[in-house]
């Protein structure tokens, strides 16, 4: 009998996929660093890699998808949802990671690239991570028997709304104090 026979089958070592999609991944980020997101191609993409352009069209079918799934990578778990005993304290501490994040030119420069190529998928894969920390500090506040606790859809349309406006269409970043007052405005008059 054969080790494949009495192992299953064989793993390649080091696991070439996962190196592929971080070489091509860093080649993305690379390439909107250097220059306009208009000259992304997948085989430009792939060069940098180093891999041939058919191997990122297996994994990644069109330019779009490749920017949605290096944004939803980019932005899962970049922020640790705070847990400060207050859903003012969280948000606060949250808006402001939040606004920091946005004024890195790389982030911004794959987030305009995202929402350019991929459109609503794009814009998904650039909140879906920000959404859900938003619910996991809404829900912690229902179970501490918060009053008045805003929805996820609210609180995103207030903190989210401007914070990514301003990134993404102004050149005046949220600074920490104009973030915060965003928090302000969201909890005045609630519980």
């Amino acid at each position: 009998m054969t080790t494949q026979e009495t192992h299953g089958p064989r793993q390649r070592p080091g696991g070439r996929s996962a190196r592929v999609r971080a070489s091509v991944h860093r080649a993305v980020g690379e390439l909107l660093t250097e220059g306009p997101a208009e000259a992304l191609t997948i085989p430009v993409v792939a060069a940098r890699a180093g891999v041939h352009p058919t191997t990122v069209y297996r994994r990644w079918p069109s330019l779009a998808e490749l920017l949605a799934d290096v944004a939803a990578s980019r932005f899962s778990g970049d922020i640790v949802v705070p847990d400060s005993g207050s859903l003012r304290g969280d948000l606060e501490r949250w808006v402001t990671d939040v606004a920091t994040d946005l004024a890195d030119p790389d982030v911004l420069a794959l987030m305009r690239a995202a929402v350019g190529a991929a459109g609503p998928d794009g814009g998904d894969a650039c909140v879906a991570d920000r959404h859900a920390q938003l619910t996991a500090m809404l829900d912690r506040e229902r179970a501490r028997g918060g009053t008045g606790t805003p929805s996820t859809e609210e609180t995103a349309d207030a903190l989210l709304g401007p914070l990514y406006y301003r990134a993404v269409f102004t050149s005046r970043p949220g600074e920490p104090d104009w973030a915060r007052g965003l928090v302000e405005r969201l909890l005045a008059g609630r519980g």
